[in-house]
């Protein structure tokens, strides 16, 4: 039987593949992944044993609202030197700590490779989220309390 952090895994690869079906057996286990058309991932696990049947189903990843229109692409053409800071997981983006801390980072705050820019809540674990590189923050891409994606921008940073 598989774990659920290998489980976990597979939904993660599955969800960042082209692959809109998957489905995996072994020693009794089944494993169906299947994205609908939201992008959401959904896994059944199911154990054939007799009087036995456990069906455990993961969460799968909400997709938010495509955007109307992305500030990065009404922004002039010279945002192309803008370092991206994205989202390492799925999860939901907080500014602060707590809700009565001040923000991380604000709009002109300066940065460095180990400031912590935001916060990404998954499964009941928050992440801290490092800028990477040294500059000042140019744009905040979302709001505080934000589902966001996988590899979805969060801050642009302008590197010194």
């Amino acid at each position: 039987m598989l774990k659920i952090q290998e489980i976990r895994e597979i939904i993660k690869l599955v969800d960042q593949s082209s692959v809109d079906e998957f489905t995996y057996e072994h020693e009794g286990s089944k494993i169906k992944l299947k994205k609908n058309a939201v992008q959401q991932v959904q896994a059944v696990q199911e154990v054939r044993e007799p009087a036995v049947q456990a069906i455990q189903q993961a969460p799968a990843a909400a997709a938010p609202a495509p955007k109307q229109e992305s500030p990065a692409a009404e922004a002039p053409a010279d945002q192309s030197n803008l370092h991206t800071i994205t989202s390492p997981m799925v999860g939901t983006f907080y500014q602060s700590s707590s809700p009565e801390s001040g923000a991380y980072v604000k709009l002109g705050s300066k940065v460095d490779e180990n400031s912590v820019v935001c916060i990404v809540e998954a499964m009941k674990l928050f992440n801290e989220i490092e800028a990477e590189v040294k500059g000042e923050i140019a744009e905040i891409l979302v709001k505080d309390g934000q589902l966001v994606e996988y590899g979805q921008p969060l801050f642009l940073v302008k590197p010194e």
